[in-house]
């Protein structure tokens, strides 16, 4: 994952970092660096890995993905297991697909899988950052735009056993799911997916959003940084605020919200 004193084994099934791999980590590296004010800095997983972090806290990784492995550029949730084998194990025994792994990373395991949408996500074995979703620069908001919200929620909750995690609570509402920690949301999953979308923001997949203090100010300094809108263009107002969906030079989707 990344380099840190303040590393902890937290509760198993809730999110512990969002990566991306992209095809130039110089580019990559500016554009994060203008529109959301990221530093960057080496990581023991070599110079092609770099963690970006915001008033000296860390953020996420960015990885340079290896030549001839040019899959899409996605931001990509990791999520907290006991047993990288049994996570592994029970995401095969639920039709869905994993990619890579368990391999060995740093000084934990990690693996990389589809859910049966087709949605990304990670799992890591080992201790890792305080980061939780909500709270200082990490992630604003971790969301999972599915096809059935019912169908996700059994899925992600038998292979991360959410159920026997003394401190994870799955609360159902009356138009999404919500997974708290302590009595504070760190993820929901939610309904709209569209597998057959030509527009790939309406497919299946990890919302990962990130606070501003200005989203249209940031906005344009995506633009100028090489970034694009979605076509078409992804805005919406919720209860949090205002944000918008856009395309880093990569393609990679992200979703900014007023902080």
């Amino acid at each position: 994952m990344s380099e840190a004193a303040d590393h902890v084994v937290p509760a198993a099934g809730v999110p512990c970092w969002v990566n991306l791999m992209v095809s130039d980590l110089r580019i990559a590296q500016a554009f994060y660096g203008a529109v959301l004010g990221w530093q960057f800095r080496a990581s023991s997983l070599g110079d092609r890995f770099l963690v970006a972090s915001a008033d000296g806290a860390p953020v996420a990784g960015i990885g340079e993905r290896q030549p001839g492995l040019a899959p899409a550029s996605v931001w990509t949730p990791y999520f907290v297991v006991r047993n990288a084998d049994v996570a592994a194990a029970r995401i095969r025994e639920r039709g869905a697909t994993l990619a890579v792994g368990p391999v060995v990373l740093g000084e934990g395991r990690a693996g990389l899988a589809a859910d049966p949408d087709g949605a990304t996500f990670g799992f890591w074995e080992g201790s890792a950052l305080t980061w939780t979703p909500g709270e200082g620069r990490a992630p604003a908001r971790l969301d999972l735009q599915t096809r059935d919200v019912f169908d996700a929620a059994m899925f992600y909750g038998e292979v991360f056993g959410w159920a026997t995690e003394p401190d994870v609570e799955v609360v159902y509402r009356h138009d999404h799911v919500e997974v708290d920690r302590g009595g504070q949301a760190v993820l929901s999953l939610r309904g709209g997916g569209v597998q057959a979308s030509e527009q790939e923001h309406l497919r299946p997949r990890w919302l990962v959003t990130f606070a501003v203090d200005d989203v249209e100010r940031a906005t344009a300094a995506a633009i100028d940084a090489g970034g694009s809108r979605t076509q078409p263009s992804a805005a919406s107002w919720s209860p949090q605020g205002f944000s918008r969906t856009l395309k880093d030079p990569d393609g990679g989707l992200f979703t900014l919200t007023h902080r």
